[in-house]
């Protein structure tokens, strides 16, 4: 049995199965009026949460992702309806220790709430019995008993659709070295020898000077260089960005319905 301490702690925890199976979330500890002590685990249970199922929490544990009780997911949301109006009558208490398969003492209501109103009990063993409810037959379990009709009821499907997160993206810049080659024309000067004989026209120049001597030329040869040089230059624009894309999935949840039979003469 968990403190209360403990127990009041799994408020919003799930609860899970023997097989690990989840069950739903503990909304709320249903504490022994008598000895304070937690009694009942108030678990939401159905597609969205909307169905209230009680479970003992005399065998309920923490594991280590939530809550471990040793009943199924059938057994829980089997569970009769109660409704969750912070007590529990010594009624809908022993009708919930029968579901569980659970001994209901023969001892006033074991959490020290009310009990029932409406009906009486057969020697407080907490079976309830249709008395003061005249003209009804049987003995309704899942509530008090108010006339002689029926009421027939099902679940339905409700379909909502919820928004997770599957993944993430995001742009990384990186700078990668290549190679790069490419041609580029180059000038350079080269010395040619010119020879012209004499004539009319270079006589004097070709006269002027000593008639022998020794002398130089001098020519100063040029080429060009490749120069290389870098510059950045922005070249395109990369962003992220999202597309919505609708898909058609089935969804496929079990559904209960309650049916009416009647048997017995004279019934057409």
């Amino acid at each position: 049995m968990p403190t209360i301490d403990e127990a009041t702690s799994w408020r919003g925890e799930t609860a899970y199965g023997p097989g690990g199976e989840k069950l739903g979330t503990i909304s709320e500890i249903y504490l022994d009026q008598d000895t304070d002590q937690p009694e009942w685990l108030a678990i939401k249970t159905g597609l969205f949460g909307t169905k209230l199922s009680f479970a003992p929490i005399a065998e309920a544990s923490r594991n280590g992702e939530g809550v471990q009780l040793p009943y199924g997911k059938d057994q829980i949301t089997g569970a009769p309806t109660v409704a969750a109006d912070g007590a529990l009558s010594q009624d809908e208490e022993a009708t919930l220790y029968r579901h569980y398969g659970l001994n209901y003492s023969e001892a006033p209501s074991d959490s020290g709430l009310p009990t029932g109103g409406t009906h009486g009990e057969s020697e407080r063993t907490g079976d309830p019995t249709p008395h003061g409810t005249p003209g009804v037959v049987g003995n309704d379990v899942s509530g008090p008993e108010t006339d002689n009709a029926m009421t027939r009821s099902e679940e339905e499907l409700r379909v909502g659709t919820t928004t997770r997160e599957t993944g993430r993206a995001r742009l990384k810049k990186y700078i990668v070295t290549e190679q790069v080659q490419t041609t580029v024309p180059v000038q350079r000067e080269e010395v040619r020898v010119e020879r012209e004989p004499i004539t009319d026209a270079n006589v004097g120049n070709a006269m002027d000077g000593p008639a022998l001597s020794e002398e130089e030329h001098e020519v100063v040869l040029r080429e060009e260089q490749p120069v290389v040089d870098k510059r950045v230059v922005p070249k395109e624009r990369v962003r992220l960005d999202t597309d919505t894309v609708t898909e058609e999935r089935q969804v496929s949840e079990q559904v209960r319905k309650e049916q009416i039979e009647a048997d017995g003469e004279g019934i057409r």
